[in-house]
């Protein structure tokens, strides 16, 4: 464990020391986010963010490096530099869809062919063993595509998708120092250790508040990538982690479960209303929330709860070792129902001003935590650093 806290700790030191130079980078360059009627901030607040986050990684690999090979990380890091650029360019000078497209789907040809992060082998579920290699690449590139626009699209609250991928990065991490694989588990510590400080700031900074922006949810898309490819590649040695391998599939699942069933929840939404998939909107799970009443704060710990939920189920069927397929009908089950269902019913409750909406919204009042001192004196020293 203790090698785990060199990167852990220098990403973290990093962030914190390169954070406020972003910020006033941000400012001075004018690279800030504007608000709009879609979006929920009320100023310009800067968009930097991922930049600190990808460097804070880096410099975490690069402390664990002297003891530790860290060579099988070379080409996720080169993955996450694209996307850093094309996530920033996109900030500053936002590009087509389309394009942004493109570049996923080439990110995640080069991690299948150049890195080797690619889902070929169920494991074992409904008996299905290794892949052939043309299902397993569009299957794969699919996958990748949906995990960096899920972490993308769900990022629009305080500490939302930073504090999905802080979860992520220390469960997936735990799987890997448990099995050995240490290259991973330098890498989930490094991703951890950045992401808190950058949380911190995000959500209970005022003068220091930056956004991720693109750059670094697609950066953090990336990451995410990268753990569930060697999760469920032939070979993998996760599978020793489990006494049934097939319960992996239902494991990656349930650590990203909120931001993937939402996301398809809201892109189905728009196509059925003749929009694009990509056209934005107030149709996620955290605009409900926010329209119910909650803080920020308070709509991501929501959130975050409900995905811990997800994974605590996996857990408790993992240990009393239920079978894979019923472990991932249950995940499924649940992602849909805390995405489709609760958002549907809440949505009808509103229209119809139902005792559930009413007690909703009465929890959303009682959820502002922002006004209280102790919010307030943990801003105070957020932002200071």
């Amino acid at each position: 464990m203790n090698m785990l806290l060199v990167p852990f700790l220098f990403a973290m030191l990093f962030v914190f020391w390169i954070h406020p130079k972003l910020v006033r980078i941000s400012l001075d360059k004018n690279i800030v986010d504007n608000p709009n009627s879609r979006k929920l901030q009320r100023k310009p607040i800067p968009v930097l963010g991922g930049v600190g986050v990808f460097f804070g990684i880096v410099a975490g690999i690069a402390a664990a490096s002297f003891s530790i090979d860290c060579s099988a990380l070379f080409v996720a890091v080169v993955a996450m530099i694209v996307m850093l650029y094309t996530g920033t360019t996109d900030d500053i000078l936002d590009l087509s869809p389309w394009l942004r497209l493109a570049v996923e789907v080439s990110v995640a040809l080069l991690l299948i062919y150049a890195g080797g992060y690619v889902i070929d082998d169920f494991h074992g579920l409904w008996g299905i063993g290794r892949l052939p290699d043309y299902a397993a690449v569009p299957l794969t590139v699919i996958s990748m595509v949906g995990i960096i626009n899920a972490l993308n699209m769900i990022d629009g609250v305080d500490g939302l998708s930073s504090g999905l991928c802080i979860a992520a990065s220390a469960m997936f991490g735990m799987m890997f120092y448990h099995v050995g694989d240490v290259p991973m588990a330098v890498l989930s510590a490094a991703v951890t250790g950045a992401l808190i400080p950058f949380f911190l700031h995000n959500v209970f900074g005022s003068s220091s508040k930056m956004f991720i922006g693109d750059g670094g949810t697609y950066v953090m898309g990336v990451v995410m990538c990268v753990f569930v490819g060697r999760v469920l590649h032939n070979g993998s040695v996760c599978s020793e982690w489990s006494d049934s391998p097939s319960g992996l599939i239902a494991f990656a699942l349930a650590v990203l479960s909120i931001p993937v069933f939402d996301t398809v929840r809201v892109m189905l939404m728009r196509i059925a209303r003749g929009h694009s998939p990509f056209h934005p909107d107030k149709t996620h799970l955290h605009h409900l929330f926010i329209d119910m009443g909650f803080s920020h704060a308070a709509t991501m710990l929501c959130i975050v709860l409900l995905d811990m939920s997800v994974v605590l189920c996996w857990w408790v069927m993992h240990r009393f070792s239920v079978s894979g397929d019923i472990r991932l009908y249950v995940v499924v089950g649940l992602g849909l129902a805390f995405t489709f269902l609760f958002y549907m019913y809440a949505r009808m409750s509103q229209m119809r001003n139902t005792w559930f909406y009413r007690m909703m919204c009465r929890i959303g009042e009682l959820s502002r935590m922002e006004k209280c001192q102790v919010f307030g004196r943990i801003r105070t020293v957020v932002d200071r650093f």
